[in-house]
């Protein structure tokens, strides 16, 4: 089941200014979804998860370029980084917008080579996992978030009221669309999956990660300490690891979209560079999980108010 996204008139938007569009954030948000649902019939989609597309991408980016020509949705663009210079020189000679909508999850290998071949041509924007307003079905009528009295007073009068047990239903299920729009999916079977597939694999290997159980370790701490104020000190003594393997591996998990570093806000710009950020994680289902929240009845979800 599909539910309209709240970004959806802002990339019509940007597709009307930009020659290349990058949608990005944590696997499992709906990024593909989402563009396939609003994409024109005349774009063509490929994906690189496909071997055989993959390779022709990777060994023959020119020739790839010629069967796909734009406008055209890549998905998991970060598969073949080569691809980059040949949509640079594609924009280049069309000059104009629209031409190349780009998926991706991981940020951090791809940021170079947008930074090198896209500057200036690609609109960038992060998916997260869905809003409140769009599990209920309110995705176009939802604003962007200003903590404003007005915005906070308009918020509490479009939502309908919940009860503890439906906002804790709410937290430890999360915002993946996978799960939280199917409630027979099991939560330890799909957070467990999920964790193997992905942290375990590609941020994993993204860190360079030597010790397995070290990594775990490190996410677990990380999850507990979520909404917390960021002590590097401390999490890298929990997970028993150095200090500056702990920041390196925070940083992944800031790029691939898994956790977000809030940076105080003060009036004086001094105390803003030296007071530390408090840590997100932007999926609290995962969160959840990982820290055994929620947890009864073999998975059930029983909470003890």
């Amino acid at each position: 089941m599909y539910v309209t996204r709240t970004l959806e008139p802002h990339l019509h938007t940007i597709t009307q200014h930009f020659p290349v569009l990058w949608l990005t954030g944590a696997r499992q948000v709906g990024k593909t979804t989402l563009l396939r649902q609003i994409k024109e019939p005349e774009r063509a989609f490929v994906t690189l998860d496909d071997p055989l597309v993959r390779q022709l991408a990777q060994e023959d980016p020119a020739l790839f370029m010629q069967r796909f020509s734009p406008p055209v949705l890549i998905d998991e663009v970060q598969c073949a980084p080569e691809l980059l210079p040949y949509i640079k020189m594609a924009v280049d000679e069309a000059r104009r917008p629209g031409l190349f909508w780009l998926t991706g999850s991981q940020q951090f290998r791809l940021m170079q080579g947008v930074s090198e071949s896209l500057a200036g041509r690609v609109a960038i924007v992060q998916l997260a996992g869905l809003s409140l307003a769009e599990s209920q079905g309110r995705g176009v009528a939802a604003a962007p978030f200003t903590p404003m009295p007005v915005e906070l007073r308009r918020r509490r009068e479009a939502c309908a009221p919940l009860t503890l047990m439906q906002v804790c239903f709410s937290i430890w299920r999360g915002s993946l669309p996978a799960i939280a729009l199917n409630p027979t999916i099991d939560h330890a079977l799909f957070y467990g999956s999920y964790t193997q597939t992905y942290l375990q694999r590609d941020v994993r290997d993204l860190a360079r990660v030597g010790d397995e159980t070290a990594f775990l370790r490190f996410l677990w701490a990380t999850a507990a300490r979520t909404c917390s104020l960021l002590n590097l000190s401390d999490l890298a003594r929990d997970a028993d690891i150095t200090h500056n393997t702990a920041r390196s591996w925070l940083a992944i998990l800031e790029s691939s979209g898994i956790v977000y570093l809030l940076e105080p806000y003060h009036t004086n710009l001094s105390k803003r560079l030296v007071k530390a950020p408090k840590l997100y994680f932007l999926d609290t289902g995962l969160a959840a999980y990982l820290t055994g929240w929620g947890e009864g009845g073999g998975g059930s979800g029983v909470w003890m108010l």
